[in-house]
């Protein structure tokens, strides 16, 4: 079956990596041509996804240029490959963000000159059933993004204990239920296993009894157990010190996230490496031996309301852009620059490498 599924910012973002004028400074999205000239060089699309942000980026590339796309999701590999034979740039990565050095080398590229992330979970995904991220259709309780390896949701939720299952609810669901949750889980557990998606989402309903307007009450819990499964922010972590890394003087970063979780580490990864020397300003340091901006932050950009008002996934997007320096890295390679937020330390990796298969 297809699914639809229909970009977020997709013209700001594109924007962002191949317009040399390009500034966002904190503006809602607006529809306009970007720069005419073609860009050359070597992108990265990070989350391939549908393709959706890769085919107008490639319109926006020179024959010569080449985009590397990255994807964990094997049904997202199946239509990026169909695209690489439509388009000889199209370089396929069945692997996540956060291996991009890894990989890259592997190709023979030392730098690109543009990256873009589209955060968080896909259209496709979620309205496929099968796949297990949906509250509201019954379906396998999977969530796994690549679905060649790892536990399944169901699998660690019938094996993980009632503190971890808390403080994974609490910090990536931003959930203040968290502790009745986990012990629902815990008890049911002990009659029968939870198998479906349906099964959760009636028993984690039947702990939340208030939630906000238009918010199915297993939203968070949704949302928390799909990052611990595929360790999403642990992910970004690794993919943000890995740009910092392959991005040459020039490029550009563009990432889109969808909660705050999410949009902070970004926001926080640009602040710090804008402004390395506001650690240092109370020191007695010479100004000229401060150190030296690694990226350059471009903004932020919204959707407009009228993209919001036509996708309702658009509603939370935030689009944040920057650009690489030509200062080298610190001898930390920029780990210091990034603050991975609210990460359970429990047994999701384990889990992960017992599960692969």
């Amino acid at each position: 079956m297809e699914f639809s599924h229909r970009p977020v910012l997709l013209e700001p973002t594109v924007n962002a990596l191949v317009d040399p004028g390009f500034g966002a400074k904190g503006k809602r999205s607006q529809l306009r041509e970007g720069s005419s000239k073609l860009a050359e060089g070597v992108f990265v699309d990070g989350t391939f996804g549908r393709g959706g942000h890769s085919r107008l980026l490639l319109s926006r590339l020179a024959p010569q240029a080449k985009l590397v796309v990255f994807d964990k999701d094997p049904e997202a590999i199946a239509v990026a490959e169909a695209l690489r034979r439509e388009d000889e740039r199209v370089v396929v990565v069945h692997s996540g963000f956060a291996d991009m050095p890894a990989q890259l080398h592997g190709l023979g590229i030392t730098a690109v000159n543009g990256v873009m992330l589209d955060l968080g979970i896909s259209s496709p995904q979620i309205d496929d059933a099968s796949r297990g991220f949906s509250f509201m259709r019954e379906g396998p309780l999977d969530m796994r993004m690549d679905t060649s390896s790892g536990l399944t949701a169901a699998q660690w939720l019938a094996q993980v204990d009632q503190d971890e299952l808390k403080e994974v609810i609490a910090k990536y669901g931003e959930e203040r239920f968290a502790f009745q949750i986990a012990k629902a889980v815990i008890a049911r557990r002990e009659s029968r296993p939870l198998r479906t998606t349906l099964d959760l989402a009636e028993l984690v309903a039947s702990v939340v009894r208030t939630r906000e307007k238009g918010q199915h009450p297993a939203t968070r819990s949704f949302q928390a157990i799909r990052i611990h499964i595929n360790q999403e922010l642990q992910e970004l972590a690794l993919a943000l010190a890995a740009v910092l890394k392959v991005l040459a003087p020039g490029g550009r970063l563009a990432v889109i996230s969808f909660h705050s979780l999410e949009d902070r580490m970004v926001k926080q990864c640009i602040a710090a490496a804008s402004r390395p020397a506001a650690v240092h300003a109370r020191l007695p340091i010479l100004e000229k031996d401060m150190p030296q901006p690694i990226l350059n932050s471009l903004g932020r950009i919204l959707p407009a309301e009228q993209e919001s008002k036509e996708n309702v996934r658009a509603r939370s997007a935030v689009l944040r852009v920057a650009e690489r320096t030509a200062t080298p890295l610190p001898p930390d390679q920029g780990a210091s620059f990034i603050t991975a937020m609210n990460l359970v330390s429990g047994s999701a990796r384990q889990h992960a490498r017992k599960g692969r298969k």
